[in-house]
């Protein structure tokens, strides 16, 4: 008898889910995937919109919003005009501006390894050429996502006791790691001297890429691109730790 009770349920559901089609339709419709922007529903309701898209046009809108007025003028306010939503929508996902900013780290520390992971695919298999390219992926996003690596590096903001953003971050860090244990052919976790290379080799790159962003590394930033490209790694590759029988 449940069964049957449940059964008939499901069918009154359905046939009112049949009668509600078009506007659900209507509601799909109402993403614009051109500029990031919620569009106003055919059936003419404004407040429409499609409940899963709403969380990824903020943090669409958010990144937009800090890349323009970096992590100072950056406010919840300005990201819902961008996304075209009303004020409270971005507080309701994000709590305030400092939740979205922590959304965006999380999603800087990802594209953060893509970009290394990228140059990595194009480079020799050894460890030493791998952990090269990954040097030069670092820097690649710090000039092509400025404001993010600002967010990420320079920025209190952005609340690392979060999850998400911690495990983003712990991953990069893991990387690196792991890239200078195929070189010493120790675990910098357990070998001292094997973490001083990791912190020595982070310190290097990460301060290329922060003088030229702010401009300071003009010899560098004065050379075509593949002289510029050509001395990075030579820079890069002098501060890379040695094979452990080396030392």
């Amino acid at each position: 008898m449940s069964r049957l009770i449940l059964t008939r349920e499901r069918l009154k559901q359905g046939g009112a889910a049949a009668n509600t089609r078009p506007r659900e339709r209507a509601f799909e419709t109402a993403w614009h995937a051109g500029d990031g922007r919620l569009a106003e529903d055919r059936t003419g309701d404004r407040s429409a919109y499609h409940h899963g898209d709403l969380r990824q046009a903020l943090i669409d809108a958010g990144e937009r919003e800090l890349t323009e007025k970096g992590v100072e003028g950056f406010t919840l306010r300005g990201c819902a005009k961008r996304a075209g939503v009303s004020h409270a929508a971005p507080a309701h996902h994000f709590g305030d501006a400092n939740g979205l900013l922590t959304a965006l780290a999380a999603l800087g520390f990802q594209r953060f390894l893509s970009c290394q992971k990228a140059r990595q695919a194009e480079a020799a298999s050894d460890p030493r050429s791998q952990l090269m390219a990954a040097g030069l992926g670092y820097v690649d996003f710090a000039l092509a996502y400025p404001a993010l690596f600002r967010l990420m590096f320079a920025s209190s903001r952005a609340d690392f006791s979060v999850a998400a953003l911690s495990e983003a971050a712990d991953a990069a860090f893991d990387y690196l790691v792991r890239g200078v244990e195929a070189i010493r052919g120790r675990d910098p976790y357990r070998d001292p001297v094997s973490m001083l290379d990791v912190m020595g080799t982070w310190g290097t790159v990460h301060g290329l890429a922060d003088l030229m962003l702010s401009g300071r590394m003009k010899p560098l930033l004065a050379m075509p691109k593949a002289a510029r490209e050509a001395a990075l790694s030579e820079i890069i590759g002098r501060a890379l730790p040695e094979r452990a029988d080396d030392r």
